[in-house]
């Protein structure tokens, strides 16, 4: 839903969007870590220059480059062709507003400008739902990281088979989510220390997603 109440620090915060008329808005690999980066450095209380780094950077550098201060904590996200899932916490009044504004703003600029359109690239502001209890917030963990494996079968929870090796694979390597992150625990764009325990042990991260993949027996 749209967000009407202003988000408050301390509280978690799902938060997509997706391509006006569900366009693809992450057409090549390059697309794909240009919003990574954005995810990076959109949080932040200063205005850098993307360009200017990466005429010195590499993308995998800059992620390690000096920022300035968050604008909120990423417990999650994941990127997919036609659309974004983010969760998140702000940690400045207004913090997760400002975030969102500056990561659609830049990523809609390079967009338009890398493939020669004009116009809204997302279905307007972005929404948000508010995950204040503990069960719709672990669901949402795995709902977020599970994305991927629509890519590889879209009709996947309704089959009742034992071969979900080579999905959990996939999903465990997709590039473009933070699941990679917790697995190897090592973390760069998501910030699991303002999470709750449950979604930042490794250990609890691994037992979310083989719940979720565990074969149908009904």
């Amino acid at each position: 839903m749209q967000r009407k109440v202003p988000f408050s620090e301390g509280e978690y915060y799902h938060l997509y969007n997706r391509g006006v008329e569900r366009r693809i808005i992450f057409i090549s690999a390059a697309d794909y870590k240009r919003y990574l980066v954005l995810l990076y450095l959109a949080n932040s209380d200063q205005d850098v220059r993307i360009d200017n780094l990466l005429k010195t950077y590499r993308y995998e550098e800059i992620l390690t480059h000096e920022r300035g201060s968050p604008l909120v904590a990423i417990g999650a996200f994941c990127l997919m062709p036609n659309h974004f899932h983010i969760l998140a916490t702000p940690l400045v009044p207004d913090g997760l507003s400002r975030f969102m504004l500056k990561l659609q703003t830049g990523y809609s600029m390079y967009f338009n400008k890398r493939y020669t359109r004009t116009g809204s690239l997302f279905q307007g502001p972005f929404k948000s739902e508010h995950a204040g209890k503990d069960t719709y917030l672990k669901h949402l963990f795995s709902y977020i990281h599970l994305n991927p494996a629509k890519l590889k079968d879209p009709h996947w929870k309704n089959k009742i088979r034992s071969g979900r090796g080579a999905l959990r694979k996939f999903v465990d390597e997709y590039p473009y989510s933070s699941l990679g992150a917790y697995l190897n625990n090592v973390h760069t764009i998501s910030d699991p220390t303002l999470f709750p325990r449950y979604l930042s042990s490794q250990k609890e991260v691994d037992a979310h997603i083989a719940d979720w993949l565990a074969p149908s027996t009904t």
